[in-house]
């Protein structure tokens, strides 16, 4: 058996259990992909990453990820998560503190703020774009908005990498209080081949964060994800093509996933070239060793 050094950290959080959890092996050489997806679905975990030498010019690391289910193109916490890992076991320094990452989405840089305890990491998503902005009465939407105080923007099917459906509510306490129609979340993430549903709100005076997102997957699993980067930084791009961000000089911060029993935190920023950065805080967990053929 060979052993890899393996971690378990929690992502978007500033204590262990409050956010995204995710498996990173080191030293993955010489894995192939039926292996990779074994370790990934043994894990159970959202998302597992393997780290290998970067084999683009410029870039610190590759790293492959991969659900219990399928190889994941590009997903925030990952990348996040990832790079917290090889920052801390000494695989690469930054650049003007920039990591380059390189995977199936390309080379993307994450910015570095901080170090220990305090660190946060952010990476630069690539770029979302308009797919349709939904018309009044859509029937794609009608069950999964049923009885559903709706707020300022309509809703519309942005494209970031991956697909999904953005819906703004009246206010934080109607997206709190919401109960999915799974099978109407469903239905419409294999009508627009979308991730489902990611709903948001503003958040109430003083609560310390500007934004309440819950984001509802529909397919291929059915789930509510406990801190999505990706499908933040889907809305922050659909916020900025509305001129309607929270916070200040395109920063703010993001509340997700206290309605299935976590606490995230994301930091998100959309910079002066209009380009959007998803991070936060990564914690670990666990440290050691995974052993497999």
């Amino acid at each position: 058996m060979t052993q890899r050094r393996y971690l378990q950290l929690d992502v978007f959080a500033d204590r262990p259990g409050a956010g995204n959890p995710l498996a990173v092996v080191l030293d993955a050489e010489g894995l192939g992909d039926a292996q990779m997806q074994a370790i990934a679905r043994w894990t159970r975990l959202p998302e597992t990453t393997f780290v290998f030498p970067p084999a683009a010019p410029g870039a610190h690391y590759r790293v492959r990820m991969f659900s219990p289910r399928r190889e994941v193109p590009f997903a925030g916490h990952p990348s996040v998560g990832t790079a917290q890992a090889v920052l801390d076991a000494g695989l690469a320094a930054p650049r003007d503190g920039l990591l380059w990452q390189e995977g199936l989405a390309g080379v993307l840089p994450l910015a570095v703020h901080g170090d220990g305890a305090q660190r946060t990491i952010a990476v630069r998503t690539p770029r979302a774009r308009v797919v349709e902005v939904a018309a009044g009465g859509d029937p794609r939407l009608a069950s999964a908005l049923r009885g559903l105080a709706l707020g300022a923007l309509p809703p519309a099917l942005m494209d970031g990498g991956r697909r999904w459906w953005l819906a703004e509510l009246a206010d934080e306490a109607a997206l709190r209080a919401a109960t999915p129609d799974w099978e109407a979340i469903a239905a419409l993430a294999e009508a627009s081949e979308s991730m489902g549903l990611c709903a948001f709100a503003r958040a109430r005076a003083g609560a310390g964060y500007d934004l309440v997102v819950r984001a509802f997957v529909g397919a291929p699993a059915r789930f509510e994800d406990a801190a999505s980067g990706a499908a933040n930084a889907t809305l922050a791009a659909w916020l900025h093509h509305n001129r309607a961000l929270p916070g200040r000089d395109g920063r703010y911060v993001v509340s997700q996933g206290r309605e299935v029993g976590f606490d995230a935190r994301l930091q998100l920023q959309v910079d002066a070239d209009g380009e959007v950065w998803s991070g936060g805080r990564v914690c670990h967990v666990v440290r050691g060793t995974i052993d497999w053929a």
